[in-house]
């Protein structure tokens, strides 16, 4: 049994890991400032005598009492909407929060596991994407506060490692989708299916020639795991390489929800990629990890959570 902390426990992906790892016996602490997390998705978790939950911004000091083997640093806006509404805190989520997490791992003789971004390739001239690929990011964009500091978080860890010995692991995370996730969080998926099940047109930016690749929470998380206990540093891409357009993608939806909104299309947002896929090769090789749910599967659960949320009834 180990002592695990999770940043941005009470978020999308955090909170399924804080689910995942308690299954498998551990204890866990759950550290969430609630910017974008909520205790409704670990709500039945706080009675729990190996899950403890502490409300606390990673930019901000802080300490923790006892042993903690293992970090998850999941404690960052991550969806456009988000980042560009709160810049400034979501750049220092991921440079000084990521600095006092790499301090405490130091502290604890923990294993920190830094979860980057796809978006730390910006518009690829490389596809699909390779970890060896530096990327094409606008260093000043209106991304760049998640981007740039993404890609600085793991920057750092790496002088932490090389100066310092800090034992850290870095995945790139592509875009992921499931239960919990917000239905206002601006990401595509949640938007579509908040649209079609309330019958309003379906915004889809640009010509919807887009891409992308979509990887279901469970498969995710999973691969959090099986990283954060191998060998490897990193990084590592994490995410599913079923690639299809946004178009393809809008009329999924409106089959599974049997919704007769209708699509409307609206200018491309700024810097927004026009194609995403990862190359898992090193995972699968090394991890021995692949993604399992299938899109039209994982989404057939994501639309059966959102139907129970209360606001879009």
């Amino acid at each position: 049994m180990k002592t695990i902390l999770v940043t941005g426990g009470a978020g999308f992906i955090g909170s399924h890991l804080c689910d995942y790892l308690l299954a498998e016996g551990h204890k866990v602490i759950c550290m969430d400032n609630l910017s974008t997390g909520f205790k409704f998705h670990i709500k039945h978790l706080l009675n729990k005598k190996r899950f403890r939950f502490i409300k606390h911004d990673v930019v901000k000091p802080f300490s923790i009492k006892g042993n903690i083997d293992q970090i998850y640093h999941l404690a960052s806006r991550a969806s456009p909407v988000d980042y560009q509404k709160f810049p400034v805190e979501t750049a220092l989520s991921n440079s000084i929060g990521t600095n006092n997490l790499a301090k405490l791992a130091l502290k604890k003789n923990a294993t920190l596991l830094f979860t980057s971004t796809s978006e730390s390739y910006g518009e690829p001239k490389e596809h699909p994407q390779k970890e060896t690929y530096w990327g094409n990011v606008n260093p000043i964009g209106i991304r760049s506060c998640y981007d740039e500091s993404k890609r600085f978080g793991e920057a750092l860890l790496m002088a932490y490692h090389r100066s310092k010995k800090a034992d850290i692991k870095i995945v790139r995370i592509f875009n992921t989708y499931g239960p919990r996730l917000r239905p206002s969080d601006g990401r595509v998926i949640s938007n579509f299916i908040t649209q079609a099940l309330s019958n309003k047109p379906i915004t889809i930016y640009g010509d919807g020639k887009q891409t992308r690749s979509f990887c279901y929470v469970g498969d995710l998380v999973a691969g959090l795991v099986t990283m954060m206990n191998s060998r490897f540093i990193g990084p590592k891409n994490l995410g599913n390489p079923d690639e299809l357009t946004i178009l393809e993608l809008a009329k999924k939806v409106l089959q599974f929800t049997g919704s007769k909104s209708k699509l409307i299309f609206q200018k491309l947002p700024l810097d927004d990629p026009t194609k995403r896929q990862p190359d898992i090769s090193k995972a699968r090789d090394l991890l021995l990890w692949e993604p399992k749910v299938k899109l039209d599967e994982g989404l057939k659960l994501t639309i059966d959570w959102f139907r129970m949320l209360p606001m879009i009834k």
